[in-house]
């Protein structure tokens, strides 16, 4: 989400005439949009902040920018304390306050210029379009905004805000647009994308909007995330199924394993009933790759519930498996009342278990691809090699002379690795 939101910020500047700077130090605005979904990304955030009062003392012309859930959607009066040399604060998602700030710099006949493109990006909103730019094969597009689901460990809903539908036809609207700008992968995002339309009386919901992006032709694959178990209907795993432009790749979090937990984290689910969602997506959906997110050390887990988490992902044996060690965000019901009672140095023993684990299966799930062939789309070269997904999400190198930027092939792995695959291209049908 964070990438939608600097990349729709990004390409605003574009369209007021600002270009990207090679370095910091050469930047007329600076921007830092943040993450604080866990203590580590806001620690990296805040010495990155402080990192830049020294520009701002040299140039003091400098636009710097502090935007995402640092901020929050009610603000925070205790940054701008903190940070003086921070001109303009903004919400997540909300580029308005940077544009406004840079537009009542301008001379007067100027700003009313830029006033009239600010009204029409913002209005435009992640469709928002740089002239004769071409954007990226893969983009990702928020189609939800928000959470309303408040699990007892996340900070989402306090920074980001309540949940928050977009309007179908302005999805619809931007995706035409990433569309004749040569992308040919849209990836939804939502905190539970699954829900999309329940706030919006009339509005189609996720399988419905799944089946109207598949008709625009030059979109070659679509895929969704992320999920949660108890909203992941019958439909919408029928509209992967059936939508041959949906990829076959779900991305459903478990976050733990044993039942006292999952109560405690206020996931609203068992053990027993993410394996049975886990069986009926490998049984209606052939083929399905699934990735999954597990916290270690939430408060209260103990030995015994941590082997349940290890015993689940050792029996399902998942594709992909986000890790994370649990640290309390200010605000969140984990924070306010339960102990962090599970040492750090435990907390990444059973991290280290749990990665070694998902990396044995990884190899084992991966070293059955071999010799067989794979629906590739090529997105850009990485040190020479260019690099694609299949449907499942996997990564696949190629060396070739072709330009296969948006090219989708016939791919047969000749090496695999837990993280990712090598091929050659097959003849062209």
């Amino acid at each position: 989400m964070n990438t939608a939101d600097s990349r729709r910020l990004a390409r605003s500047l574009e369209n007021l005439g600002y270009e990207p700077a090679a370095r910091t130090d050469d930047a007329d605005v600076i921007v830092l949009n943040t993450c604080v979904v866990r203590q580590s990304a806001e620690d990296k955030a805040i010495g990155r902040l402080s990192s830049l009062k020294s520009l701002k003392r040299q140039n003091p012309q400098l636009v710097i920018s502090l935007m995402g859930c640092l901020v929050g959607v009610h603000g925070n009066p205790a940054l701008q304390k903190r940070f003086p040399w921070v001109d303009v604060f903004s919400a997540p998602s909300d580029p308005q306050p940077l544009l406004d700030f840079l537009s009542n710099r301008q001379q007067a006949d100027q700003a009313q210029s830029w006033r009239m493109q600010i009204d029409s990006m913002l209005d435009e909103e992640f469709g928002v379009a740089v002239p004769g730019e071409k954007r990226a094969v893969s983009e990702n597009l928020p189609v939800v905004l928000g959470c309303s689901h408040a699990c007892a460990y996340c900070v989402i809903p306090l920074k980001r805000g309540r949940e928050r539908s977009r309007d179908a036809q302005r999805i619809l609207r931007d995706a035409r647009t990433f569309a004749n700008q040569g992308v040919r992968e849209i990836v939804l995002l939502g905190q539970i994308i699954d829900r999309y339309g329940l706030d919006i009386p009339g509005s189609p919901r996720l399988p419905e909007l799944l089946a109207l992006l598949s008709e625009i032709p030059e979109i070659k694959r679509l895929r969704f995330l992320t999920s949660h178990p108890n909203w992941m209907s019958d439909d919408l795993i029928a509209s992967v199924a059936e939508l041959p432009k949906v990829m076959p790749h779900i991305e459903v979090p478990i976050q733990a394993g044993d039942d006292n937990i999952l109560l405690a984290m206020r996931r609203g689910y068992t053990n027993q009933q993410y394996r049975e969602l886990v069986a009926k997506l490998r049984e209606r959906i052939p083929g399905v790759s699934i990735a999954t997110d597990i916290i270690v050390g939430f408060p209260g887990e103990t030995e015994a519930a941590f082997q349940k988490t290890y015993d689940l992902l050792a029996d399902l044996r998942l594709d992909v498996a986000h890790l994370a060690r649990y640290s309390p965000r200010p605000g969140t019901y984990s924070a306010r009342e339960l102990p962090d009672d599970v040492p750090a140095e435990e907390k990444m023993r059973r991290f280290r278990l749990l990665e070694d684990l998902q990396e044995g299966i990884l190899k084992e799930l991966n070293q059955g691809l071999l010799g067989q062939s794979a629906s590739v789309l090529f997105e850009h070269r990485i040190k020479g090699r260019w690099y694609g997904r299949t449907p499942t999400n996997r990564i696949v190198f190629v060396d070739s002379e072709e330009d296969l930027t948006g090219q989708e092939r016939q791919v047969k792995i000749t090496w695999t690795g837990p993280w990712s695959l090598v091929g050659s291209l097959e003849p062209k049908a």
